[in-house]
């Protein structure tokens, strides 16, 4: 099965499992380099619903949120490797800076946001409550980011040795 979906297509599966009883969960993000702390807010995420949808930034909306070098990976190969994770059921490209759009289309049950983020700055949590939904935040994991790889990576083969 293609987890890498249109959002019409998405959105047609999700009707389908709605009908299954099944409870939608939605998050989204850049997701440039994977690293462990995406893997654990990523399992974590999963446990909140039976379904979960990743919200991939396009290569232009992680462009103008994150500078002109970033992504580093392009959204191809992200949403590929976001859909080879066990836990993600599906993956969804957006190209605008905020998923909003999406959201009020898809109308998830949970919208999932790491606790970087306070609750009243997670784009959806009032469409999502209007709905009978629910928001949750993940806690982060502590100095696992991919800012701090790519400072890494700079220390560690761009120094002046």
């Amino acid at each position: 099965m293609n987890k890498i979906l249109d959002r019409k297509t998405l959105k047609d599966q999700l009707d389908t499992l709605r009908t299954q009883g099944k409870k939608i969960a939605f998050t989204n993000g850049c997701f440039d380099i994977l690293h462990v702390g995406h893997v654990r807010y990523l399992r974590e995420a999963r446990k909140t619903a039976d379904v979960l949808v990743l919200a991939l930034n396009s290569d232009l909306s992680v462009q103008s949120i994150k500078g002109e070098k970033r992504p580093l990976v392009g959204e191809e190969e992200r949403a590929e490797i976001l859909a080879a994770l066990e836990f993600v059921d599906f993956v969804t490209v957006f190209p605008e800076l905020t998923p909003l759009e999406l959201i009020n289309y898809l109308k998830p049950d949970i919208l999932i946001k790491g606790g970087d983020w306070p609750e009243d700055k997670v784009v959806g949590r009032n469409e999502v409550k209007k709905w009978g939904g629910r928001v949750i935040l993940i806690p982060e994991v502590q100095g696992k980011s991919t800012t701090n790889v790519v400072e890494k990576i700079k220390r560690v083969y761009c120094s002046d040795k």
